[in-house]
């Protein structure tokens, strides 16, 4: 099955991916009203986590979806779709709100390493984006394996540099 099969059955078969990102903010709700005060101690601060690791990385490769299909597909904002690419990321700043308002999201196991992967991420998509723009790789005509091995190479390559400047 490949990426476009994916999309394809996902789109025609909307109920799943509709429950998942209901489900999540549901839960986070849930979780709020279940507890008042105890929302930093554990176990709730991991369910916590969890709830947000569960809308934030979709939401993430939906972003870079996006950003791909917009920057170096040339592809119009018009054409995006909605199911695959804004409601995960609708799904997850709802997340965020509910669970922002029962405990601080900075104190949640694992937080500070979501915000340091969508920084690695953006680096990487901008140094992608630079490189195409100034002609020195063209991106869309790359079959897809051949972009996300470079864009992995990259991100280990950033990691790797951020780890020895932060050091």
């Amino acid at each position: 099955m490949t990426l476009g099969e994916a999309f394809d059955y996902v789109s025609a078969n909307p109920e799943y991916i509709l429950f998942y990102f209901a489900i999540v903010p549901f839960a986070a709700l849930l979780a709020g009203w279940m507890e008042r005060e105890e929302g930093h101690l554990p176990p709730w601060n991991y369910l916590y986590s969890t709830l947000v690791f569960m809308v934030a990385i979709p939401a993430i490769l939906a972003i870079g979806f996006g950003v791909y299909k917009w920057l170096f597909e040339r592809e119009s904002i018009m054409n995006t779709n909605l199911l695959l690419q804004v409601l995960p990321v609708a799904s997850m700043l709802l997340t965020f709100f509910i669970i922002k308002r029962n405990v601080m999201v900075n104190a949640l196991p694992g937080f500070n390493r979501l915000s340091g992967l969508v920084m690695m991420i953006a680096a990487t998509m901008s140094i992608m984006w630079f490189a195409d723009r100034v002609r020195i790789i063209v991106f869309s005509y790359l079959p897809i394996q051949y972009l996300l091995i470079i864009f992995l190479v990259l991100l280990f390559v950033i990691r790797l540099g951020w780890k020895r400047i932060a050091a």
